[in-house]
């Protein structure tokens, strides 16, 4: 369980403003995200999380060839860097880009092009959930990763926000001056860099997000939508109040939302003017207590066996 505070509280929505002030609580601009980049000044943002477009065809971006790709997200993050605040942090989350069948791990593309922008690699966070397309032809992929630089080693990092449970917080010191005495931290331990489920007996332990399919609570017609949830633990651990959050490639707000509801300043830029519209709706659900979102602390629903979809088909029973 996440030891954090929800500092949202229900009111009239404030203006939602179409270019960036530092005055303003929420900016959502229509348009390239380069463009919009080139209005910001120099450190403003102390978090820019963000799932760019991987290139694989979706309704929102139209498919070009790799390398071409890589350079125009290249030139995005030259200003992400300029933007991003000296003691800010960056979160990337990306998955694989596949062509004829061989799989590009997106990841790895981009690590160099931070790298050579300066910025330093904090952490390699593994995100796992447990449903997505079925591979025919390669093992079914489960996961996305998130890399998390910070622009200096002077950065943002709330640990205590974002503990999870210990699994032996009896556990005692046996030797040296603290002999006796308990080993752990009583809020908690540090979450690992896997965020997902391995064993039932480590299930409350693990930062376990599920993406967000057709039963998810926050579903929209956004074919690749960011789950609340994930970015929710980013803007805890690595922002404080009236800060300035950033989504490059908002999408319908999910990060905006995170943002909001620990009381952020938060940033969108999209070209999309479906997403747009969408994402200024939620933004307005959430202000009137009416938006859909789930909860950062519940549990991923595990099947009873009692379901009829969890039961195993008759016809595949004794060959009939």
């Amino acid at each position: 369980m996440v030891q954090a505070k929800l500092f949202f509280h229900k009111s009239h929505a404030p203006t939602v403003e179409g270019n960036f002030s530092r005055d303003a609580k929420i900016v959502l601009y229509h348009g390239d995200t380069h463009g919009f980049l080139r209005t910001i000044p120099d450190s403003v943002f102390k978090l820019i999380i963000t799932s760019p477009p991987y290139n694989i065809g979706k309704v929102y971006e139209k498919r070009t060839n790799f390398m071409n790709y890589l350079k125009v997200q290249e030139r995005i993050i030259k200003e992400l860097v300029r933007t991003l605040h000296e003691e800010g942090s960056l979160c990337w989350e990306v998955g694989n880009f596949v062509n004829d069948g061989e799989l590009f791990p997106l990841d790895v593309y981009y690590y160099n092009m931070f790298k050579d922008e300066g910025l330093k690699l904090r952490n390699r966070i593994i995100w796992h959930f447990g449903h997505g397309l079925h591979a025919q032809r390669r093992f079914s992929g489960r996961y996305e990763t998130i890399l998390w630089f910070t622009k200096s080693d002077r950065y943002t990092f709330n640990l205590d926000n974002v503990r999870v449970p210990s699994k032996y917080p009896g556990k005692r010191n046996w030797k040296g001056k603290n002999k006796g005495l308990p080993s752990g931290n009583p809020l908690g331990k540090n979450p690992s860099d896997f965020w997902g489920k391995v064993a039932e007996d480590w299930e409350k332990e693990i930062w376990e997000i599920p993406n967000v399919k057709a039963n998810h609570p926050e579903k929209t017609i956004h074919p690749c939508q960011f789950p609340v949830e994930l970015v929710e633990r980013c803007v805890l651990a690595l922002t404080n109040e009236d800060e300035w959050v950033y989504d490059p490639f908002s999408g319908v707000g999910s990060a905006l939302i995170a943002g909001l509801l620990h009381n952020r300043k938060v940033a969108g830029s999209e070209k999309e003017g479906t997403y747009i519209q969408i994402s200024k709706d939620r933004i307005n659900s959430l202000f009137s207590g009416t938006l859909k979102i789930r909860l950062l602390t519940k549990p991923v629903y595990q099947p009873t066996g009692k379901e009829r979809v969890s039961k195993i088909p008759k016809e595949w029973i004794g060959g009939k």
